[in-house]
């Protein structure tokens, strides 16, 4: 982990830069699997993933949800329900109801919202079968009132899916889950296959490819969650944060993959000492050492000169996830503009939230907390307005917009007002 002590201001741009993958040929790759899929179909589909994943793989397999609990311990059914249960209590806050408000006598106008109707969610498995994120994305959408809610999650050498995936999914309701992975699969849900239903709307984290893929997909007019990158975690940590939950707080995030980034800043450089000390220890005992050590190449732990100088450069990293592990997190939280989820308190820890405490983790990274919120029931919604006008309301506002769109030149608009105002007075008459 790179130390760098007092970074001049104008020197933090550089601090804030993530590690940069090559793209050109990633992006002649996605085009190619997304040629083949949409030339090919399920053909196209089968023959990435017998490349990829599953050599043994003949056709596309929808997967059976219904005896996927009885693989898992109830140790763990009974957490991943707790988890679901504290998932839909926080985000069930999030469903609006609509306010009908007149803007003037005769004149209401009000805003419903309608869920999008289908979604495909992508679920990594690999070394790190990634069922929490089932949670965090089937229920909002489930929440939302989506129609249908199709899966995709690679299978194993095998063919065979984590059961605790296919568990999650099955609680919350998702439609159906097919064995597939990586670009292919993203380029299966925006295209749309004999076996697999275009969807509107994509959801789920994933490697370099399956982000590559998805932000291609925009290109052919499908939505996605947001914008992605590696995962990472920002530490602020004063004199008084306990270094052991600092260092493991870091590591949590190291272990995600060798891309991810995590920074700590401080006030002290005896902190500092401490967190990286510690950081050393707890690294040898960790089965995903290797992993982590890499992510730790490209992370830093950055001596600033108070806690106002290290809530202002979180601001500009604009972090995933940000731990504020200090005596006064309170107050300094409410100086956090930019972050895609806050943990307040030394004993806050990301994982929480990455599980069980209720929000959502599916975040925004790589700068995009700057402009981009993480993933709620809105993301699975569509906000539609309305507008009802009576007699009364169009004698109200009609002059008005009749001096605008004449102002504007589209007298077409303005005869539109005006044939109403003509017909009322009419009858009047």
């Amino acid at each position: 982990m790179k130390q760098v002590n007092y970074p001049k201001r104008e020197e933090w741009n550089d601090l804030f830069l993530r590690p940069v993958q090559e793209q050109e040929e990633l992006g002649n790759t996605i085009r190619q699997v997304f040629r083949t899929i949409a030339q090919d179909g399920d053909a196209g589909v089968l023959k990435y993933t017998q490349q990829y994943d599953y050599p043994e793989a003949k056709v596309i397999s929808t997967v059976s949800l219904a005896d996927a609990g009885n693989k898992l311990s109830d140790e763990l059914k009974n957490a991943i329900q707790l988890a679901q249960n504290n998932i839909s209590k926080f985000h069930s806050t999030q469903i609006e109801h609509p306010i009908k408000l007149d803007t003037m006598p005769g004149v209401t106008c009000w805003r419903e919202s309608r869920p999008i109707d289908r979604i495909g969610i992508y679920i990594p498995g690999g070394s790190a079968p990634l069922f929490s994120t089932v949670l965090m994305l089937a229920i909002p959408a489930q929440l939302a009132g989506c129609r249908d809610v199709i899966l995709c999650t690679p299978p194993d050498r095998n063919g065979n899916i984590d059961p605790a995936i296919l568990y999650a999914a099955y609680i919350t309701g998702v439609s159906k889950v097919f064995a597939i992975g990586g670009a292919q699969a993203i380029a299966a849900m925006a295209i749309g296959t004999s076996t697999i239903s275009r969807v509107d709307k994509i959801f789920g984290p994933g490697n370099q490819y399956v982000t590559a893929a998805k932000t291609y997909a925009q290109q052919l007019g499908i939505a996605i969650d947001m914008p992605a990158g590696p995962s990472e975690v920002l530490i602020i940590a004063d004199k008084h944060a306990n270094p052991a939950f600092v260092a493991a707080d870091l590591l949590s995030q190291a272990e995600h993959g060798a891309d991810s980034q995590a920074i700590l800043l401080s006030d002290s450089k005896d902190t500092i000492d401490n967190v990286l000390s510690e950081l050393s220890i707890q690294l040898s005992l960790l089965p995903r050492k290797a992993i982590a050590q890499q992510a730790l190449q490209n992370s830093r732990a950055i001596l600033l000169s108070n806690l106002d100088e290290c809530i202002d450069f979180s601001n500009g990293y604009a972090p995933e996830h940000l731990i504020i592990a200090t005596e006064n997190a309170e107050e300094l939280a409410d100086k956090v503009n930019n972050a895609g989820s806050v943990f307040i308190g030394k004993y806050s820890c990301e994982s929480a939230g990455d599980y069980a405490s209720g929000t959502n983790h599916t975040l925004p990274t790589n700068g995009y907390a700057r402009n981009y919120s993480g993933v709620s029931v809105d993301s699975f919604l569509k906000k539609i307005t309305f507008q009802r006008i009576t007699a009364e309301g169009i004698f109200n506002i009609g002059p008005a917009i009749e001096t605008l769109a004449a102002a504007e030149g589209l007298i077409a608009h303005k005869e539109a007002v005006t044939i109403r105002l003509n017909a009322l007075n009419n009858i009047k008459k």
